[in-house]
């Protein structure tokens, strides 16, 4: 019993800590993680108050935060998606991760930095350099409404192929005590199988179960937490790590359309544990000193150098553009979470010193604050860098970039500008969809219509509309859908009908994810429909008033007949 209320206790010590210090990072607009790191130093006995005592089984509940948070990557990760990037986005890709673990794995011990005698420590030292932060990232481009931006684009693409090369690196580590070929090639042949096992069952298994249980959105989420479990332990019984397992999981299932909603159900659940995570690697952080500090600074300068030597060049020579080019490298200047992960597991195999693991979690703690404002900076940064290349006669020689901007801007892989958004396929809806039809079909090829029930999937495409998959109760399952290049979102669903959330609600998110859009909603009362105008709302539908207006005229036009 003591060791239950033990428990209890650290968790709570280590959620208040979290939350307090991640209150001050957000008022100094820094990154939260950061605030769980240092709440998580605060309570260690390294350099805190030694109020945590039983780090082991923190670290088991942060264990199940990572593999939930490894799911998620992984259902970020769409193949069919990434194969429509082009042959510049897998270029960039795979030269961006090779170059920089050959250049830190090469240049890196001329610097003549002592931090271990590990033999991995070299090689975990470029890995760990090699990747960025995808949580860091796509926060700071989402708030700075840069995703969608050429350069926002290149930045998701690069995460996305680093997050495979860190797949691949988690499948080959627990056999670098004894790196036999031999041994090498067989857990990349049990990855494969891994991977294909996955993709086989959830294309012939999970998707009829995803159909039978489309109306219970409680269901989908059971059986997606199920599956990632249950590869996890695949993973584990065949001799790779269980984090891999999870990220395996996650991709085997992204293609479906309800991986977006799987993503914003998961991610209350995922926070909590993922919390514990980054406070059970702050319990770690030993009390800097001048020795850590130096090493951290000179570290950073190396990667934001290999950021700025293997990626800009690379969009550069693709004719992607200068500014590009340097906005990209500056966007992805921080040490990534996974790399953290990986250390951890590094650790874990005795594969590292524990020298290492503290001046990179120091490093990424720094650079992670350093990102923030180089993010924020990063046009008048890159436009600094643009003109000295000016200078020596490197100056911007893109292809047209308007057009691929505009056909990224609202596209969705058939080449069509959807910028239309129908929340929701109900009443309204299904009758507006026939008037299209009669009246108006080129209007179909411009609208998106996005509900939770996979059944009129097939209905609306095969009229050429495009159906997405969209939980209006869950504003992180709209988020996936395009809303941020729409001109025009309309829900023809009133509150009467709408479940876990309303109208009101419904507009604050619409808001913030569509800001450039008209919003039209429906509402069964005039006094909330004038509330609604007033919140932000274009128009909204009142169906009553509707429907009495067009009694009104078919009566007065049926008595001026009659007279």
């Amino acid at each position: 019993m003591h060791g239950e209320e033990s428990l209890l206790q650290d968790i709570g010590l280590s959620i208040i800590f979290a939350t307090v210090l991640s209150h001050i990072a957000r008022i100094l607009k820094q990154p939260l993680i950061l605030g769980y790191i240092i709440g998580g130093a605060m309570l260690g006995k390294e350099m805190g108050f030694e109020l945590v005592t039983n780090e082991a089984s923190i670290e088991l509940i942060s264990e199940i935060g990572l593999i939930l948070l490894l799911f998620i990557i992984g259902l970020e990760i769409n193949l069919a998606e990434l194969a429509k990037m082009g042959k510049a986005m897998f270029t960039l890709g795979i030269l961006q991760f090779t170059l920089s673990v050959a250049f830190v794995y090469s240049v890196f011990p001329f610097f003549g930095l002592s931090i271990g005698s590990e033999k991995f420590d070299l090689l975990y030292i470029a890995v760990a350099l090699s990747l960025s932060s995808t949580l860091i990232v796509v926060k700071l481009l989402q708030d700075k409404v840069e995703i969608n931006t050429l350069s926002g684009k290149l930045t998701v693409g690069v995460l996305v192929f680093q997050d495979i090369w860190a797949i691949l690196f988690m499948g080959v580590q627990p056999n670098l005590n004894n790196p036999e070929i031999l041994k090498i090639l067989t857990s990349v042949g049990i990855i494969v199988l891994l991977i294909a096992f996955s993709f086989s069952v959830s294309r012939y298994v999970l998707a009829k179960l995803y159909k039978a249980c489309a109306s219970s959105p409680e269901l989908i989420l059971l059986t997606s937490i199920m599956w990632c479990f249950l590869v996890c332990g695949i993973a584990g019984e065949a001799g790779l790590s269980k984090e891999m397992g999870a990220l395996v999981a996650g991709m085997s299932i992204a293609a479906f359309p309800y991986g977006a909603d799987v993503i914003s159900k998961l991610i209350g659940i995922r926070d909590f544990f993922v919390t514990l995570f980054f406070v059970a690697l702050g319990l770690k952080v030993p009390l800097p000193s001048l020795e850590v500090i130096g090493l951290s600074a000179a570290i950073i300068a190396l990667m934001l150098f290999v950021r700025m030597i293997t990626i800009a060049p690379v969009i550069i020579k693709l004719n992607k553009g200068v500014r590009n080019g340097f906005l990209t490298a500056l966007n992805l200047a921080q040490i990534s979470e996974f790399s953290l992960v990986i250390l951890a597991l590094g650790a874990g195999f005795e594969h590292i010193t524990p020298k290492l693991q503290a001046v990179i979690l120091t490093s990424t703690i720094i650079a992670s604050v350093l990102s923030t404002y180089i993010i924020m900076f990063n046009h008048n940064i890159a436009a600094t860098f643009e003109r000295l290349l000016a200078r020596v006669g490197i100056s911007d020689q893109t292809e047209d970039t308007g057009k691929e901007e505009k056909a990224g801007h609202g596209g969705h892989g058939d080449g069509m500008v959807r910028d239309i958004i129908v929340l929701g396929y109900f009443r309204i809806a299904r009758a507006f969809v026939e008037y299209l039809e009669d009246l108006s079909p080129s209007l179909i090829k411009r609208i998106i219509i996005a509900d939770y029930n996979p059944a009129f999937k097939e209905e609306l495409t095969n009229k050429g509309f495009q159906w997405a998959y969209a939980d209006l109760a869950h504003p992180d399952s709209l988020s996936h859908i395009g809303l941020h290049d729409a001109s025009m979102v309309i829900c023809t669903i009133s509150d009467s009908f709408l479940k876990g959330t309303n109208n009101n609600r419904l507009l604050s998110t619409l808001s913030k994810l569509a800001p450039n859009a008209k919003i039209i909603l429906t509402s069964d009362e005039p006094g909330e429909a004038k509330k609604l105008v007033a919140d932000g709302a274009q128009k909204v539908i009142i169906p009553g008033v509707i429907t009495g207006e067009f009694l009104y005229e078919y009566i007065s036009r049926g008595m001026r007949n009659n007279n």
